[in-house]
């Protein structure tokens, strides 16, 4: 600000927690107080270095979480969570997704002193894969830590699949229903892709199947295990043949990396894709079904890629 004051912005729909936090804000020297009702307007004016986000778990108009991801990237504020009382998973999730840390509500200007003066800079970006540059086969450990930089195993348990380091099936599920609303509530396109292969496959050779998952993806790609020989992903601002790009490239890379499963057979990988907004698909379980169904199809021609017409 040009007065020289910081601001605490909130983005809330819940009148009770604006007054809470308005509150808390005027007893902070320094700092004067906004609000927004969406991540957007948030940042229709975008924060300043310096400035502090407070994003309320139970916003409406959209997922908490990914909204801390997409900010990680275009602020150099710290950002907290605002959570009910008692939430013991919120922080783990929060400092995976790029968040400084979780309040509880209502606020209270003591706590959030505290929270500021044990938070001195914003934490880093989450680090991007894209299709162009190469990334780690599994997620980096300084994403699973505490704020004392202490392994957190609680939240990789939680968030991702063992073997893969992919995000699990019960992930998957939240975001299937997350990315299936977002696409419809703004008319965007969503590709549901599935992906695997016949038959086992040793850990090294699931580790490096992982690992070219995330070469070929971009950031804003969900990549998970669906079970034990096939995979979900979940392609936002994707239309068909940007998913058919994308599993194309995985299949040659595979092959260029002579992966075999557990019997020494070729590991041919199979892939379905489903994708909205489509007359087909009226509901999330419509585009799960059908990128299923493509994804049996491809297995039954031994290996394709199957796009749902």
């Amino acid at each position: 600000m040009g007065d020289g004051l910081r601001t605490l912005r909130l983005v809330t729909n819940d009148e009770s927690l604006q007054a809470s936090a308005r509150a808390a804000a005027a007893g902070l020297e320094g700092f004067e107080f906004q609000s927004a009702r969406s991540v957007d307007d948030l940042l229709a004016k975008p924060p300043t270095p310096g400035d502090v986000i407070l994003l309320d778990n139970a916003l409406r108009s959209s997922n908490v979480y990914e909204a801390c991801r997409n900010l990680a990237g275009k602020t150099r504020c710290r950002t907290f969570v605002v959570v009910e009382s008692g939430n013991t998973t919120a922080e783990s999730i929060a400092h995976f997704c790029g968040a400084t840390g979780v309040l509880s509500r209502p606020l209270n200007g003591a706590a959030l002193r505290r929270a500021l003066d044990s938070s001195a800079a914003p934490r880093a970006p989450l680090p991007t894969a894209s299709r162009e540059k190469k990334a780690p086969p599994v997620f980096p450990e300084s994403l699973f830590t505490t704020p004392n930089g202490d392994p957190d195993a609680g939240m990789r348990e939680v968030l991702t699949d063992p073997d893969t380091g992919l995000f699990n099936f019960a992930y998957l599920k939240v975001k299937l229903d997350e990315e299936y609303k977002r696409a419809m509530r703004f008319g965007l396109p969503l590709s549901c892709v599935m992906l695997g292969f016949d038959g086992q496959a040793s850990d090294m050779v699931l580790r490096e199947l992982a690992g070219i998952f995330l070469v070929t993806s971009r950031d804003t790609d969900v990549l998970g295990r669906f079970d034990e020989n096939s995979f979900l992903f979940l392609l936002p601002h994707t239309g068909p043949d940007g998913a058919q790009v994308m599993a194309r490239r995985v299949q040659q890379m595979a092959l260029e990396k002579e992966l075999r499963d557990v019997v020494g057979d070729r590991l041919g990988i199979s892939v379905g894709i489903a994708f909205c907004p489509h007359p087909k698909v009226t509901r999330r379980e419509d585009l799960y079904a059908r990128t299923r169904q493509a994804f049996l199809e491809a297995q039954s021609q031994g290996g394709a890629v199957v796009t749902g017409a």
